[in-house]
């Protein structure tokens, strides 16, 4: 068993003028390498907050998160840069495109953080959005695709570093039905190779398609059940 995140005892607390309010109260999770992960919870359960420490975008009160056997979770914040761009690749509901670059300059961006050179950045991109179903859209910017293709050209980008694990925080949130099957196609698919896929969801049909669901309230796991 390959553990890809081990999270012990997580708390997160937030300072509300006097109050502190505690959004994590106390969390342990094991996420092996290769798993497809449904987070799920009601408003204020708690699952962004935890979504946003997987992602090394927040660090926990209290506790411990080991991401490859690497202790992130009293990282700095050029540290926690470094992971999240090699090792964490984000879809997000919103797209966050940038708008005057093409679909092929949207993908290879977290290769020049990497700071890969630009031939195997454009090639590599090349290669993720023929993967997406993009080859002959490379040279459009976001306002000349759909709403499905943008969403496919941020996938692209998440893939683009072969990061450890995929997030993606309600990745069908802004796409029609028959968009957003298509786009969990793509999820299927990208798990199908390989990928550790973490997916934050509030809808059942979309969580369907992961194969264990992790349901949290009130800042703790209610119940973590594997689906096929």
């Amino acid at each position: 068993m390959s553990l890809v995140i081990k999270i012990r005892n997580i708390k997160r607390d937030f300072p509300l003028g006097q109050e502190i309010v505690k959004v994590l109260k106390g969390i342990d999770l094991d996420i092996e390498k290769g798993e497809y992960v449904a987070l799920m919870g009601p408003s204020g359960s708690g699952k962004s907050t935890l979504m946003n420490l997987l992602g090394c975008l927040d660090t926990p009160t209290s506790g411990s998160y080991e991401l490859n056997g690497q202790d992130v979770s009293s990282m700095t914040d050029d540290e926690l840069a470094e992971i999240r761009n090699k090792e964490i690749g984000f879809v997000f509901q919103t797209f966050n495109l940038l708008p005057r670059t093409t679909a092929l300059e949207n993908v290879a961006l977290p290769m020049i953080y990497a700071g890969a050179s630009k031939s195997v950045r454009t090639a590599r991109a090349e290669e993720v959005l023929t993967d997406v179903g993009l080859a002959d859209r490379m040279d459009h910017k976001p306002n000349q695709l759909s709403g499905g293709q943008r969403q496919r050209v941020a996938v692209g980008r998440a893939l683009v570093n072969r990061p450890s694990i995929i997030l993606a925080d309600e990745p069908t949130g802004n796409l029609d039905s028959k968009t957003s099957v298509e786009i969990m196609k793509l999820f299927d698919d990208i798990h199908a190779a390989g990928n550790t896929v973490i997916l934050v969801t509030h809808e059942e049909e979309i969580a369907a398609h992961a194969h264990r669901v992790i349901r949290l309230r009130d800042g703790i796991v209610e119940s973590d059940v594997k689906n096929k």
